[in-house]
């Protein structure tokens, strides 16, 4: 008789996931090898031991979330920078004047 669950045997033959049983939180999480030079590797052990992280992992995850969210909102202000704002002035009034004295005096 097979004592393991089910459902629990099937996760463990998938290789490099974690199995989280938690309910309200169930993120997959990839193992990966990550190669840092030692002096970024000792800022990160000195974080770790400081109890700012509790551990390696989540002290680099949040990192590297933090770099995502930098990037994506680098491409915002780049996007942003395209835009000709006399254009987008023009395009945002065109046919305001007509309406405008349609509009009741406040």
């Amino acid at each position: 008789m097979n004592t393991v669950p089910e459902h629990k045997s099937r996760l463990d033959r998938i290789k490099g996931m974690t199995y989280n049983h938690t309910r309200r939180c169930a993120v997959t999480r990839l193992k990966i090898a990550i190669t840092l030079d030692e002096k970024t590797l000792s800022a990160v052990d000195l974080l770790v031991s400081e109890r700012r992280f509790p551990n390696r992992s989540q002290a680099i995850q949040e990192a590297v979330d933090e770099k995502l969210a930098r990037l994506s909102q680098g491409r915002l202000a780049r996007e942003c920078a395209k835009l000709d704002p006399a254009f987008e002035r023009a395009l945002a009034e065109e046919g305001m004047s007509g309406e405008l004295a349609s509009w009741p005096e406040y």
